[in-house]
């Protein structure tokens, strides 16, 4: 059977999402003062896989990327802050979400469907006047 090398966009170039994650794994763990053989037996690779994730030249699968958020001891957010957001996918779906987005889809379901509606209206209505103005609204 033929092996078929599907390419990206970039060619054989890192994608620029890969080159960021990479570099964040590696902020992090030079924080906490890891090696790469520390990083990499909690991960479960060789220290040699831990670089090219880090260069950004092989892509980090999402479990190997969680295990790696636990044992860096941050939420899976961290490795894409700072992301441009302003052209990519995520600002076509309204960003990365954070820890808050995931808490209000968690506590949604304990309101009544005519609450549900009121804190809608009102998360739009923010997005709207944050999108219009910039403006951060103060409680």
């Amino acid at each position: 059977m033929a092996k078929v090398a599907i390419k990206t966009p970039q060619g054989d170039n890192p994608n620029p999402v890969d080159l960021h994650v990479g570099r964040r794994v590696a902020e992090r763990r030079q924080a906490l003062r890891y090696s790469q053989a520390q990083l990499a037996q909690a991960a479960g690779v060789t220290f040699q896989q831990i670089q090219k994730y880090e260069r950004g030249s092989n892509r980090i699968a999402a479990s190997r990327l969680w295990e790696m958020a636990e044992f860096l001891n941050v939420d899976l957010n961290y490795f894409f802050e700072g992301l441009g957001l302003s052209d990519g996918p995520e600002a076509r779906m309204g960003g990365v979400p954070t820890k808050h987005t995931a808490e209000i889809a968690r506590r949604a379901p304990e309101l009544s469907m005519r609450n549900q509606k009121l804190v809608l209206d009102l998360i739009q209505q923010l997005a709207r006047v944050s999108a219009e103005t910039g403006a951060e609204i103060d409680v």
